[in-house]
């Protein structure tokens, strides 16, 4: 039920996605194809039914001048004669209708013969009989029903107008010829919008599929399937976003990977100095000799265990500083070759109870105070001189050194034990790693000396030096 729910759900989201692609892309061509095509309606209608109407203007008024020159010399009664021989002798009878309507509106000639004696009483003769002007007429004739176009001419004599020549025509042709260009122009914008219909189809079918394939990705990386690939079929920006989804899928599984082995590593780490402290305690407790040497070796075993500890409580809490962004510096003039000479004597006399030799190189040159944490500058001396001696012991040498170097101060640790394999120098600056190291830690403390050194406009680097051994550099601004 619920993988069903989930599919309707992703219907549903996919289907919304694709209405909106097609709704915004699609709506504004739609309004701009509507558009046109009104244009070219109303245009084609203008250019069709203007021609016609000039068409017949320029007629009516030379066949009125010619009437009004050759054949209005008796007024009135000559009038209707020369009417009648008018209408007899039009030609385009078949496609123009002639009328002749006297001054009170009533047709008294006509080519058809079927409107002699009716009154039209449209505007056209009603304009021509009062202005004495020619005026046209589209519409419907009030007898017959028909759409027609006229134009109406008054026949004047001596200032009067005596009657009104009047040229009609039916639009049926015209109208037709409209109709077809307006039909065809809606045909090719019918087709305009279906290809643009199916091109944004296809184009948001193309998005839409890997885009469900990425989110479906992501709901298994969210439901803890680290280190899901998506497989890439695309070169343009939908595989960077594809690389971009597997990346982070390796990365989160790798830090995760990392955490879980972080977090077994401390448990152990933890249980390892408590089981010894617990042990001597006991045995120092229930020893009924007293035994001064044997108590004096428990009290110290629980002294170094309990220094771990509280190490190990401290790198943790500078951690978890560090993830919610509490980590700061309380800035203030060092002296960096002094702070780093005391990790040095501190440091010194432990490593040759162990063992191991430290050599100390100062620089020829005074260097200048330079602002910095003196607290937290120790802390990353302390911890990489630490580590020079947890995971380069073996080569019984560790050497440092510090001087000016190009507008520098460069601070050098390095031991002479196996060093650190070539495929884990990208990562042994990342939190909770350990790779192939054997040493006890939490993994942490190189990140937060990292971060530290960051923090003070520096750089912290990690590498092989030449012929064995693993070398870190620190590298701060020189002071003023």
């Amino acid at each position: 039920m619920a993988e069903k729910k989930n599919f309707k759900l992703k219907a549903l989201q996919l289907r919304g996605l694709r209405q909106r692609w097609i709704f915004n892309s699609v709506m504004p061509a739609f309004i701009l194809v509507l558009l046109i095509v009104v244009l070219f309606s109303t245009g084609v209608s203008s250019y069709y039914y203007g021609t016609m109407r000039k068409g017949l203007e320029t007629r009516a008024q030379a066949m009125a001048n010619s009437f009004n020159e050759y054949f209005m010399d008796n007024g009135y009664m000559g009038f209707y004669p020369k009417a009648v021989q008018a209408a007899d002798s039009f030609e385009d009878k078949n496609s123009i209708e002639l009328q002749f309507i006297s001054s009170s509106g009533r047709i008294q000639v006509s080519t058809s013969g079927l409107t002699a004696g009716t009154s039209p009483g449209t505007s056209d003769i009603t304009q021509a009989i009062e202005t004495a002007e020619m005026a046209p007429f589209q519409g419907r004739d009030p007898e017959t029903g028909e759409n027609i176009m006229a134009v109406s001419h008054p026949l004047v004599f001596h200032g009067n107008v005596v009657g009104v020549m009047r040229l009609v025509t039916s639009l049926r042709l015209v109208s037709r010829q409209v109709m077809l260009a307006v039909l065809t122009i809606c045909l090719i914008a019918l087709l305009c919008m279906a290809l643009i219909i199916i091109s944004n189809l296809l184009f948001i079918n193309n998005v839409v599929e890997p885009v469900a394939v990425v989110s479906e990705a992501a709901k298994r990386i969210a439901a803890g399937g680290y280190g899901f690939q998506i497989e890439k079929k695309y070169t343009d920006e939908l595989g960077e976003l594809v690389d971009n989804i597997n990346d982070m899928s390796l990365q989160i599984g790798q830090n995760e990977k990392m955490k879980s082995e972080f977090i077994s590593s401390v448990s152990h780490e933890l249980r390892t100095p408590l089981t010894a402290i617990n042990g001597w305690g006991e045995t120092i407790l229930e020893d009924p000799t007293g035994d001064p040497v044997q108590m004096r070796r428990g009290i110290r075993i629980i002294l170094n265990e309990s220094r771990r500890l509280s190490t190990m409580v401290e790198e943790l809490l500078e951690f978890s500083k560090m993830e919610d962004g509490r980590f700061t510096l309380r800035i203030e003039q060092v002296d960096l070759q002094a702070e780093f000479e005391d990790a040095i004597f501190t440091y010194r006399e432990l490593f040759r109870q162990e063992g191991i030799e430290l050599h100390y190189q100062a620089g020829d040159e005074e260097l200048a105070p330079i602002p910095g944490d003196p607290e937290r500058l120790k802390q990353v001396f302390c911890n990489v001189l630490d580590n020079a001696a947890k995971h380069g012991g073996a080569g019984r040498r560790i050497d440092a050194s510090i001087g000016p170097e190009g507008g520098e101060q460069v601070i050098r640790i390095r031991d002479y034990g196996p060093g650190v394999p070539e495929e884990e120098l990208p990562y042994v600056k990342q939190k909770f790693y350990k790779g192939s190291s054997k040493a006890r830690g939490s993994g942490i403390g190189l990140a937060v000396c990292d971060e530290i050194i960051k923090l003070h406009g520096g750089t912290f680097e990690i590498g092989n030096a030449e012929g064995g051994g693993a070398v870190v550099t620190i590298r701060l601004p020189a002071g003023e």
